[in-house]
């Protein structure tokens, strides 16, 4: 059932381009993120598709303020089936650099705001009894990389927290759903070194909704990332530390 979804981190990125993807007539989308403006761009996108956007400006990082929002976005929606946590940083870090402040926000946003709603989200889908929980991941979850050591941390936290509650939930009838993309062209990457492989993010999305409409439970976006990684997971440590990658 995709009939009244929230995304979490709707204004940019995958986010936004997920909420076209899934505008429709007869279809209900919870928009949620910090800038309003945004949200509002995105909004508008939704409504000319002939989706109805349900706009609720709420930092993802305020783990306090997760429940409320759910809430209001529920009564406004008249319910919820599904929820997709997209919102997500990864600030430039310098081979030198070991910014504990950056790190910590990287985490509030990445994983603390996932876990929050999330956990919002399991516990009302367990009250009606269905409903879809996804997470965006990345591949950059897979394996202690050098670059970006909070962001790869906090994707990894993301995917064993969604197994969690995966091993947790599957048995009440609410699907869980884990996303793991490979380098996407939004904004997050722009400006960042070269990446391999990088993909529309139009073509992220429609992989998205597709994984939603199956109920599929971990995805890589693209496909090819699955072989990829599972080569990269058997690379011993002592060879993976002298790797650049």
């Amino acid at each position: 059932m995709l009939d009244r979804i929230v995304i979490v981190g709707a204004s940019s990125g995958i986010g936004a381009a997920l909420a076209e993807a899934l505008a429709q007539p007869n279809r209900v989308l919870g928009l949620v993120a910090r800038r309003a403006d945004a949200l509002a761009s995105v909004a508008a996108a939704v409504e000319k598709r002939g989706g109805r956007a349900v706009v609720e400006p709420c930092d993802a990082a305020d783990v306090s303020a997760a429940g409320p929002c759910f809430a209001r976005l529920s009564d406004r929606m008249g319910g919820i089936d599904t929820l997709v946590y997209c919102a997500g940083i990864m600030p430039p870090v310098g081979p030198d650099e070991f910014p504990a402040e950056q790190d910590r926000a990287v985490f509030a946003t990445n994983l603390l705001g996932a876990v929050a709603w999330l956990d919002a989200g399991a516990t009302a889908f367990l009250a009606q009894g269905h409903g879809t929980l996804c997470g965006i991941g990345s591949v950059a979850g897979d394996r202690g990389r050098r670059p970006g050591p909070a962001y790869g941390a906090s994707k990894a936290g993301l995917h064993t927290f969604l197994e969690s509650l995966r091993n947790r939930l599957t048995v009440r009838g609410i699907r869980v759903v884990t996303i793991k993309p490979g380098p996407v062209a939004t904004p997050m990457i722009e400006g960042g070194p070269k990446q391999p492989f990088v993909i529309p993010v139009e073509q992220a999305a429609k992989r998205i909704v597709r994984a939603l409409e199956r109920g599929e439970q971990t995805v890589y976006v693209p496909a090819r990332w699955r072989l990829i990684m599972a080569v990269v997971r058997c690379i011993p440590s002592i060879l993976f530390r002298r790797l650049n990658f």
